[in-house]
């Protein structure tokens, strides 16, 4: 069944490139995300412990020669005279004494883990490192269906959750239709410069408490990034068999990987080891909510899912991968390591830059938001003085849009472009042709005797096109439902897992498809609306000659129906009135002026 509306509703208003996270920024009351936050909070067990502490042993200490420079002079005295027996310069020898010291309290402390002297790490250290790795992967995926698809997004859902107060206020006052109520007679560049005024006044409200929390949020969002994306297989695959095997490696046999010498990973390690000293804390609770709705979100449609169950099994995997990660920096020393490895005793890690951009794409979200909501309310405007010159037309007969396309009340609805085109054509067709031009145009199609037989055939071809609009309509309708062809293509790119921009053209590719045969239903109405106002402009004129002609029994028409040529003419007003229309449509969903 066809959905009607009535004037002034808009419909179809929804871009078709739109993302959930779009849609949980928008629609998402700030009650719900709240009660989601209380239930995590109650339901969550993990601890506030940093997940890296800085020991004296890993703080930053001075190079290798100011070290020497500060020893008493009777150490130095001693160094300078092993140099004479060791062939190696005073330096070297206190610096291979450092080295020493260093991996004799590795190997003390923590066993298996590296040998210092071939410079070695052990099976303990892969063991390890492949439990991190795996803990790593969670926060993969949960960044996969989030901030990889749309940073801008992810950060204005977590400010409608660190700043109520700055995100109610950019809903709220830069909606079109909220300024419009405010400002009735405003064009649609004072609703535009009112928008972008009423958000820059939002972004001034933010606090300096606020700018901290949403900063701190972006800094632990990019180190789990990084941790994430880290390459540990590069760093696993470096190693190789060992005699004796030692402790085996998952899922390995045998000859399990178990030596790997630290100066081929060096560089790796110690990028990895910048990373865990920045994510010195556990993420806020804040940051993990906003991950596992979007996550919920993708599963939301499954007949049996639970939303606490759900919550429960992401809160346990996370609190899992944070125990993994805060053993690892508890169980290996890693800068010590490095020093060692890398013989550099003034190794230290360095907190890893980014995060720092938040604002910049959160405004660039958020502007991106309203100018797609300005465009949207422009048609629905320009969609609506349209609808109200229909009515006399359309001897005021409702609309019928297409079932299952987007609209307003239909947000999901599938994007079928021309469907505005599509919905005018139908309502046409029933309330005008098939009411009234068709008791006129028929009977020339079963008794009108052309001079030229092309004529003939091309006026019921066109005629035909004409009178199936309904038909064609009603069959592209069942390709878009959830059912058809269209619909369940669209429904299977709305639930793929690719990037948001990836996603986008999956999409468009599906709407373009679809546009294909709306577009082809609009041309050839088009094409016979032009083709029967022709014929009937040559029937009424009677000359001969030109591509079309009269009809050779126009008398029989005319003595039957005095006012045949009044009725011709209508026609021929009419349809010129159709492709009037189908031209204003056409310039308001392009945006033409």
């Amino acid at each position: 069944m066809s959905a009607t509306v009535t004037p002034g509703t808009p419909t179809g208003l929804q871009s078709s490139g739109g993302s959930l996270l779009d849609k949980l920024v928008n629609e998402l009351p700030l009650e719900e995300r709240n009660s989601l936050l209380e239930k995590l909070r109650a339901q969550s067990n993990m601890s506030p412990e940093p997940l890296y502490e800085v020991h004296e042993e890993t703080a930053a200490v001075a190079g290798i020669v100011e070290q020497y420079a500060k020893l008493p002079w009777y150490y130095r005295l001693y160094y300078f005279i092993l140099s004479f027996f060791k062939g190696k310069t005073p330096l070297k020898i206190f610096e291979d004494a450092r080295i020493g010291k260093v991996g004799r309290e590795i190997d003390a402390g923590y066993p298996g883990l590296y040998d210092y002297q071939p410079g070695n790490l052990q099976g303990e250290f892969y063991q390890l490192l492949w439990g991190l790795k795996e803990s790593a992967r969670f926060f993969f995926d949960a960044l996969d269906v989030s901030v990889s698809r749309d940073r801008g997004a992810f950060y204005a859902f977590l400010g409608s959750l660190e700043m109520g107060d700055v995100h109610d206020r950019l809903q709220k006052e830069t909606d079109p239709k909220n300024i419009v109520k405010k400002s009735p007679g405003a064009s649609e560049s004072e609703i535009r410069q009112t928008a972008l005024r009423a958000m820059e006044d939002a972004f001034g409200a933010i606090n300096e408490d606020q700018r901290n929390t949403m900063y701190s949020n972006a800094r632990s969002l990019y180190c789990l990034k990084e941790l994430s994306s880290f390459l540990f297989d590069r760093v696993l695959m470096a190693f190789g068999p060992s005699a004796p095997p030692g402790k085996q490696a998952p899922g390995a046999g045998s000859e399990a990987p178990q030596i790997c010498s630290v100066y081929v990973v060096r560089d790796m390690l110690n990028s990895l080891n910048n990373i865990l000293f920045s994510l010195r804390n556990p993420p806020p609770l804040t940051l993990l909510e906003s991950l596992f709705i979007f996550i919920l979100q993708e599963k939301s449609a499954a007949p049996d899912f639970n939303i606490n169950t759900e919550i429960q099994l992401l809160l346990n995997r996370a609190e899992k991968a944070m125990i993994t990660i805060r053993n690892f920096n508890r169980k290996i020393p890693l800068t010590l390591i490095l020093r060692c490895g890398s013989r550099d005793m003034s190794l230290s890690p360095k907190i890893v830059s980014g995060g720092e951009d938040w604002f910049a794409v959160y405004r660039e979200y958020w502007k991106r938001q309203i100018e797609e909501q300005l465009a949207v309310y422009q048609i629905f405007r320009r969609r609506q003085g349209m609808l109200d010159s229909f009515q006399d037309f359309l001897k005021g007969t409702e609309l019928r849009m297409l079932s299952n396309t987007v609209s307003e009340t239909n947000p999901e609805g599938f994007p079928l472009p021309g469907a505005f085109a599509l919905a005018f054509l139908r309502t046409f067709h029933s309330a005008v042709f098939m009411t009234d031009m068709n008791r006129f145009l028929k009977p020339i199609t079963e008794k009108g005797e052309f001079f030229k037989q092309e004529n003939r055939i091309e006026f019921i071809e066109s005629y035909s096109d004409m009178a199936k609009i309904e038909d064609d309509i009603r069959a592209i309708e069942a390709r878009i439902a959830p059912s058809g062809e269209y619909g369940k293509r669209y429904t299977m790119t709305k639930q793929d897992m690719s990037s948001l921009a990836v996603k986008r053209r999956k999409v468009q590719m599906v709407a373009d498809d679809a546009a294909t045969d709306a577009f082809g239903i609009i041309s050839r109405s088009r094409g016979a609306a032009n083709t029967i106002i022709n014929i009937l402009k040559a029937i009424l004129k009677q000359e001969s000659g030109g591509r079309y002609d009269s009809l050779s029994n126009l008398s029989d028409f005319t003595e039957k129906d005095p006012g045949f040529s009044a009725e011709a003419t209508d026609m021929i007003r009419k349809f010129q009135r159709v492709l009037q229309l189908l031209d204003e449509i056409d310039k308001m969903e392009s945006g033409r002026n």
